[in-house]
C-alpha cells in the first residue's frame, strides 16, 4: 500500500493541540475526518512528527499515512486541501518509500518564538505572538544562549510531564531575528523535550530583561533540576513548528 508524506501548516489558536483527544478539536482528528471521507468510510490513521500543545502554531508539521489510493501528488494535496478546515493548510503531497517515518526517522527541528516587544498592544497579533512590553536586551539574550549551545541533559529546562526518559538533547544554534518590534528566536536542534523551548524562550526573557543572569541559567542547567530555574515557561501563542529535517 502506497505511504504518503505531507507538510501542513495550522493555527493552533483553534485547536486543543495535535493529538486526538476526546470531545475535543484537535490537528490530528480533523486530518483524520478529512481522509475518512476520501476514503469512503475508511478509517485512516496519521503520523506526525511531534504533538504540539494547545494554542502551538506549525509551519511545517509532517505527517505521514497508507492509502490504497493512487492520485497524482498536486492532486492529492488539492483533494486534502478542500476537506480540511481553514485552520490547516496543505502544503504538500508526496508518495515516499514503505520505511519514511514521520516521527522515528527525524534528524532535527527548528522551532521558532515570536515576541512583540512594544509598550503598545497589537489585538490582532494576540494569538501569535508573544505580547511583552518591558525592555529587552538581545545582545544580553545571545550571549547567554550560547550557554546552552551543544549537546546536554535539559532536565531542568522540560515539563515534569516529559514522557521520555533521556533528558540529552543537542541544540545545533539559537538564532535572534528583529523586524521593528518584532523579535523571533529560531532553535535549531536533534530534538526537543515538552515544553523545552517555551522554558527556554522565558529564561532568556527574564536575562534580556535584567531579572536573571547568564551565571544563574548556567547553574540551572548544571542542576538537573526544573526548581533551580526561576523563570516561567513563555506562553504558547508565540510558539511555531517551523521545519522538520530527515535522512
Amino acid at each position: 500500500m502506497p505511504r504518503y508524506k505531507v507538510i501542513l501548516a495550522y493555527d493552533g489558536s483553534g485547536f486543543s493541540g495535535y493529538q486526538v483527544q476526546p470531545h475535543k478539536r484537535t490537528v490530528q482528528s480533523e486530518l483524520e475526518e478529512a481522509l475518512l471521507k476520501m476514503h469512503k468510510g475508511e478509517f485512516v490513521r496519521v503520523t506526525a512528527s511531534g504533538r504540539t500543545d494547545t494554542g502551538v502554531h506549525a509551519a511545517g508539521q509532517v505527517i505521514h499515512f497508507d492509502s490504497p489510493l493512487q492520485i497524482p501528488n498536486e492532486k492529492f494535496q488539492r483533494a486534502l486541501q478542500r476537506m480540511t478546515p481553514f485552520d490547516i493548510g496543505i502544503h504538500s503531497v508526496e508518495q515516499v518509500p514503505d520505511d519514511f517515518h514521520a516521527r522515528y526517522g527525524t534528524v532535527g527541528k527548528e522551532y521558532r518564538y515570536v515576541i512583540k516587544n512594544s509598550t503598545d498592544y497589537d489585538p490582532f497579533s494576540r494569538n501569535f505572538a508573544l505580547h511583552y512590553p518591558y525592555p529587552l536586551s538581545i545582545e544580553k539574550m545571545q550571549e547567554a544562549s550560547q550557554i546552552l549551545i551543544g549537546e546536554h541533559d535539559f532536565t531542568s529546562f522540560c515539563s515534569a510531564r516529559t514522557e521520555q526518559d533521556s533528558k540529552v538533547r543537542t541544540i545545533y544554534s539559537i538564532e535572534f531575528l528583529k523586524e521593528k518590534e518584532t523579535i523571533t528566536i529560531c532553535y535549531r536542534g536533534d530534538g526537543f523535550l515538552y515544553n523545552m523551548v517555551r522554558i527556554l524562550t522565558g529564561a532568556l526573557l527574564d536575562i534580556g530583561q535584567g531579572r536573571m543572569t547568564a551565571e544563574t541559567l548556567e547553574k540551572a542547567l548544571q542542576a538537573k533540576d526544573r526548581t533551580k530555574l526561576p523563570s516561567v515557561t513563555a506562553p504558547a501563542q508565540g510558539l511555531y513548528l517551523w521545519e522538520v529535517a530527515y535522512k
